[in-house]
């Protein structure tokens, strides 16, 4: 069996065993390293090279969390939380608790979405923003699995397909960036209008996948224990949290100033570092609050850093075993000149690679060197090229244990330890917007 596919049914099978994710992306490392033919030295080795280039995705995370935990001071997610629970009220008709229920859904949609682009916390802020509002979905019986598909769909789908914040940076600095640069020696060129168009009907197929978590897979209710939420990882100061003119202007311009200098510097460490500086300055908190908040803040996104940081090992073992191409080859050897099991074969072997490596932004430079010859050798045109390669990049962020698109929304709904990550996470999201992905990736490359 292929190394890479046997580490990633190794990593699967033990995460769905409830195993920890980085415990089960060590171990995928180590048997997939091992049958690639690299010794235990040289697959130590290659982790370990992987995990430095991981540990700045990691710090970038750390620093937008603690960013995260100093909005929260301005009291904005606990004014939100508070004003739909008013709304819910204490004897609220069936009736009322289903427009409070897709009130809450579609408030959490617009939230993640405006976290790829208008305020670029990324995941962030769903462990400061989720855990009170668990106090309104206990009532209302909602499935957490059906949160856990809108955030997803929130973090992945904006930045497939709206080319402004990690946007800016998913489709025109890696996708058509890495895509002309594979395919110069051949001629190819794809225009920047041409990568969001290209995406548009993958992104389409995950839309289809959110109305049918919501209003079919997940819409029965579900009870939770109504426990006492404890949000340990957030501090919060004595006394009653209010909202004031000065605190909202300056969360407004923190928020405004991390988002320019994260798209003018390209770095989200810097983005975040600014607008925690200006929260302070401008009186949101205490500066000597400022050494525990800016902990709490990295100690909230600590596992998702370690779980990012593991995978990038992972994802530089399989690498090194040259397994990936191999992979590839051996698929395609078999098809012919067949152009529709050629795209079915591409997405298929996508989803195995991305699964692993849960990032879409650092598999696409794996993927494009591979699928755009091969994907010009099938006569595929320039936008089904980029549909073909931003899918099956796309497919490690909408269904990978290792993701943070699928982390992030397990750290809120978990806080009370009634949502698995894997089988309240992952196995919905990779449900929902996988499959969806792959049947209209694949339509997306025969049309365009």
């Amino acid at each position: 069996m292929n190394a890479v596919i046997l580490a990633v049914l190794v990593m699967v099978g033990l995460a769905l065993a409830r195993v920890s994710v980085v415990f089960a992306l060590i171990v995928g490392a180590l048997v997939g390293g091992l049958a690639g033919g690299l010794g235990l030295d040289e697959t130590l080795a290659a982790f370990n090279d992987g995990v430095g280039g991981g540990a700045k995705v990691a710090l970038a995370y750390a620093t937008l969390g603690a960013f995260a935990v100093a909005i929260s001071r301005s009291g904005l997610p606990d004014l939100l939380a508070q004003r739909l629970i008013r709304l819910l009220g204490h004897e609220a008709s069936y009736k009322r608790q289903s427009v409070v229920k897709y009130i809450l859904l579609g408030s959490l949609l617009l939230v993640a979405i405006s976290s790829q682009n208008l305020i670029p916390v990324h995941i962030a802020f769903i462990p400061i923003l989720v855990p009170p509002l668990l106090k309104i979905m206990n009532p209302l019986r909602l499935d957490r699995r059906m949160v856990a598909c809108v955030l997803t769909f929130g973090l992945t789908a904006p930045y497939m397909l709206l080319p402004v914040g990690f946007g800016a940076i998913f489709l025109n600095d890696i996708l058509l960036a890495n895509i002309n640069s594979a395919g110069e020696a051949a001629g190819l060129e794809v225009t920047r209008t041409m990568v969001p168009l290209a995406m548009g009907i993958p992104v389409a197929g995950m839309a289809l996948g959110l109305l049918v978590a919501v209003f079919f897979s997940y819409r029965k209710p579900r009870d939770y224990d109504s426990s006492e939420i404890v949000t340990s990882n957030v501090p919060h100061h004595s006394g009653e949290m209010s909202l004031h003119k000065r605190g909202l202007v300056m969360a407004a311009v923190a928020i405004v100033a991390a988002l320019s200098i994260q798209l003018y510097t390209g770095s989200m460490i810097v983005g975040g570092l600014v607008g925690f500086a200006l929260l302070s300055l401008g009186g949101i908190f205490k500066w000597r609050e400022a050494d525990d908040l800016f902990t709490s803040g990295m100690r909230m996104m600590a596992l998702i850093g370690f779980i990012m940081i593991t995978a990038a090992g992972f994802a530089s073992v399989m690498q090194a075993t040259g397994e990936i191409d191999t992979l590839v080859e051996n698929a395609f050897a078999i098809i012919g000149d067949n152009q529709g099991l050629a795209a079915l074969i591409m997405l298929l072997v996508g989803l195995f690679i991305t699964l692993g490596i849960g990032s879409s932004f650092s598999t696409i430079p794996i993927i494009a060197a591979i699928y755009v010859p091969l994907a010009m050798q099938f006569g595929f045109s320039p936008m089904a090229t980029v549909a073909l390669v931003g899918t099956a990049a796309a497919l490690g962020d909408a269904g990978s244990p290792a993701s943070d698109s699928t982390l992030g929304p397990t750290s809120g709904l978990n806080v009370d330890r009634q949502h698995d990550h894997i089988w309240d996470s992952v196995v919905p999201t990779f449900l929902h917007y996988n499959i969806p992905l792959i049947v209209f990736g694949w339509l997306a490359a025969m049309w365009l």
